[in-house]
């Protein structure tokens, strides 16, 4: 049988892609990342399916959980918050999974990032202002950042950067950027993006910190930074532009014209 990682979303239950949710239907067991996984998403499994909360245990005990329901005849559904190919910690589990000759599957979800963009209405890749979007941590109580990824090189750039897992260090993250940023930058932290306790602090790198703390904001948010945050004049793209040639045929799409 198959493994299947899924991206649960944000936060909402209604932000999962249709093959996720139909994944979940069809499987009889389900491993899920404790409360940040919404309950009703839950709801979606068999009657009768297993369904274990992977907050507490190690990841020996969760590939040991998938490996006995594989060799059980089981379909097992692994629920991640956001998408599986950000801060989701499943590269180990397949890892392990390969070693264990168990086959396994990704459906992707829809990340924090572009979920805290939605709630700001922001488009984080502007014409003329920016076009790069840094997507990064902090370093503190988790695995160590590799060398030439710690923020004041990557800020180096200035491109749009999208902090996750870095809250709780927001002063940290501060002085890391002032110096390439500058301290009247735009700053966004999005806590709970999708979520009905949803939480949007605005600001700059001069004040985002203070916010942060009155707010006490301490877990599930990002911090998105850049001059994408506020731009009002910027050129139109060349996509939709009286500029762009269109006399390459591209086929119709099915009901358009």
């Amino acid at each position: 049988m198959t493994v299947r990682f899924v991206g649960a979303g944000p936060g909402a239950a209604d932000l999962i892609t249709v093959r996720g949710r139909d994944t979940i239907a069809a499987s009889s067991v389900c491993l899920y990342a404790g409360s940040l996984v919404p309950a009703e998403l839950l709801a979606q499994a068999p009657n009768g399916a297993a369904l274990v909360n992977t907050a507490k245990l190690t990841l020996d005990e969760i590939i040991d959980e998938m490996v006995t329901a594989h060799e059980r005849g089981d379909d097992v559904v692994r629920l991640h918050s956001g998408d599986p190919s950000v801060f989701s910690a499943v590269a180990e589990q397949m890892r392990r999974l390969d070693a264990a000759g168990v086959p396994y599957e990704v459906v992707p979800g829809v990340p924090a990032f572009a979920a805290a963009a939605a709630v700001l209405r922001r488009e984080l890749t502007v014409p003329g202002v920016g076009q790069t979007v840094v997507l990064t941590r902090t370093s503190s109580n988790a695995t160590p950042m590799p060398e030439g990824e710690d923020l004041a090189t990557l800020g180096q750039s200035g491109a749009t950067m999208v902090l996750h897992l870095a809250v709780n260090l927001v002063e940290k993250v501060v002085e890391q950027l002032v110096p390439n940023y500058g301290s009247d930058c735009p700053v966004a932290v999005i806590a709970g993006a999708s979520r009905e306790d949803e939480t949007v602090l605005r600001g700059t790198l001069a004040d985002i910190g203070e916010q942060v703390r009155s707010a006490e904001i301490t877990r599930t948010a990002v911090i998105v930074v850049g001059e994408v945050l506020t731009a009002g004049e910027f050129p139109d793209s060349h996509l939709y532009s009286h500029d762009r040639c269109r006399d390459t045929h591209v086929p119709d799409t099915p009901g358009t014209h």
